[in-house]
């Protein structure tokens, strides 16, 4: 039978609000969730292709993006990667780590989501599917949400990144209904999109290659890759959530580009550009960037200073994306609901009492590999920490 009154509403049976609700319902508060998807952690079913990167044993505040840098300070030290895999480990789900601190299920990411559901259910967490969000009602300290009230109501929706999965911006409309200011959301970890003026590239889709993205002062040195639309790759996500439209994306393809062609032209006087570069890089991507160089004479014949030109070239490749790819192959949003209207230590609204923001909601987003889940785990730890002790009157 459903209860109409509850210590704690949470929106969204996302990583962070499943997170929330069972760390609550294990402090003594009854929780209820609402989501309006047929199935619960939809997100984290496809993430790090059916493995779930979960969290990255490097998670430091420096990885995440914010209006206020150091709002996530609090959450992330008071619960850990380190924490999470504790609750990982206990449950058996074996794991692994990849490249970077990231790490991966060995199996799915169903795991995730199993375990999730088994600590709500050790809470006495009921969650609601398929069922609209509607009318938030306010009044005496309780708020109303589908039929049923609490004193706490946990924003937990997440973004408008990947639509396709029933992502909404539903909760900046939520926060602004109750004063809260939002940081304007755009696509992050997205690829990009590129003009005629570079179709060379566009022509070699799926041709990937070790770079260094770097876009003003901000860098990553990881894959990248050319599709029919333009750049993608891991490098290329991380620069993605630094990059406005206007700004410029460099990569360096080959880093030690001035020895190389040195020796080239010493070695093999006679060979073009891209037979030097076809030994270092994709063929495909050689012959793009001798292209777009344009040194079409054997290397015998080029003087040291136009050596010198092409080896810039290749470690400073210049491309002027004209947008992106938007919410539909973003993997985060970033933006969402200002940090200036919430607690760093319980992620409560500082003008609204009982009224939550944790997750992707709000305006702090990590670096690809595993962050933006650990922020989830440790945002929806402080909220639901300071839910049980309101709910136990502590």
């Amino acid at each position: 039978m459903r209860h109409r009154d509850y210590d704690a509403i949470v929106l969204g049976a996302g990583g962070a609000g499943l997170m929330a609700a069972a760390i609550a319902g294990q402090g003594g508060a009854r929780v209820l969730v609402i989501d309006h998807a047929a199935k619960p952690g939809k997100k984290i079913l496809i993430s790090g292709g059916g493995r779930c990167n979960f969290t990255n044993t490097g998670t430091e505040p420096e990885n995440f993006l914010s209006e206020n840098p150091h709002f996530a300070k609090s959450a992330l030290s008071r619960y850990t990667q380190w924490d999470f895999l504790d609750l990982v480990e206990r449950h058996g789900i074996a794991w692994h780590e990849k490249t970077l601190g990231q790490l991966f299920c060995d199996g799915s990411a169903r795991q995730i989501v199993a375990m999730l559901l088994e600590e709500c259910d050790r809470g006495g967490v009921e969650i609601r599917l398929s069922t609209d969000i509607g009318e938030i009602g306010h009044a005496d300290g309780q708020f109303t949400v589908a039929g049923a009230t609490a004193r706490h109501l946990v924003i937990a929706t997440g973004g408008p990144s990947i639509p396709r999965m029933g992502a909404t911006g539903v909760a900046y409309d939520i926060a602004r209904r109750f004063g809260l200011d939002v940081v304007t959301p755009r696509p992050a970890l997205v690829p990009f999109t590129l003009g005629e003026e570079d179709a060379p590239f566009k022509a070699i889709p799926g041709v990937a290659f070790p770079a260094v993205a770097r876009v003003g002062d901000v860098a990553f040195p990881e894959a990248a890759l050319f599709t029919h639309k333009g750049l993608s790759g891991p490098a290329i996500l991380q620069v993605s959530s630094y990059w406005w439209p206007g700004d410029e994306v460099s990569l360096c393809v080959l880093p030690d580009a001035h020895a190389v062609l040195r020796k080239a032209k010493r070695d093999m006087p006679r060979a073009h550009l891209k037979a030097a570069l076809a030994r270092h890089l994709p063929t495909r991507l050689a012959d793009a960037l001798a292209d777009r160089i344009g040194l079409g004479r054997a290397l015998g014949t080029c003087s040291d200073a136009e050596l010198s030109a092409a080896a810039e070239a290749l470690t400073a490749l210049p491309f002027l994306p004209t947008g992106t790819e938007g919410y539909a192959k973003a993997e985060v949003t970033s933006g969402g609901i200002s940090t200036a209207g919430l607690s760093s230590k319980t992620m409560e609204a500082r003008n609204i009492p009982g009224l939550y923001a944790i997750g992707e909601a709000v305006d702090v987003t990590g670096w690809l590999g595993g962050y933006n889940f650990q922020w989830a785990w440790s945002s929806g730890v402080a909220a639901s920490r300071a839910v049980a002790q309101r709910a136990a009157g502590t």
